[in-house]
C-alpha cells in the first residue's frame, strides 16, 4: 500500500514529466561577432560570460548551440530577443 506521502511524491513525478521542456537553438552566421554574440546571450537568456563564450564557440565550431531550455511560453520571448539582435535562433 502506498503512503500519502508516496503517493503525492509519485503524482508530483508525473505532473513534471509531462511538461514539455523546449529549446532555444542559436545557429551560425557569418554575420555577427563574437562579442555581439556573447553580449546578447548575457542580456537576453541569462547567461554567466563563461556560459555565453562558450555557446559562442560551440556555435562557430558545429554550426548550432541550444542556448537555453524551457517551457515553449518562457522561450519565446528570449528568442524573439535574439531574433531583435540580428541572431540566427529558433525554438524546438
Amino acid at each position: 500500500m502506498f503512503s500519502t506521502k508516496e503517493k503525492i511524491s509519485e503524482e508530483l513525478l508525473l505532473e513534471e514529466e509531462t511538461v514539455k521542456q523546449s529549446e532555444i537553438v542559436l545557429f551560425n552566421d557569418d554575420v555577427n561577432t563574437f562579442d555581439h554574440v556573447i553580449d546578447t546571450l548575457i542580456a537576453v537568456c541569462e547567461h554567466t560570460p563563461e556560459q555565453a563564450e562558450q555557446c559562442s564557440i560551440i556555435v562557430h565550431h558545429n554550426g548550432r548551440c541550444t542556448v537555453k531550455t524551457g517551457e515553449y511560453d518562457d522561450l519565446k520571448p528570449k528568442c524573439s530577443g535574439l531574433l531583435q539582435a540580428g541572431l540566427s535562433a529558433e525554438i524546438i
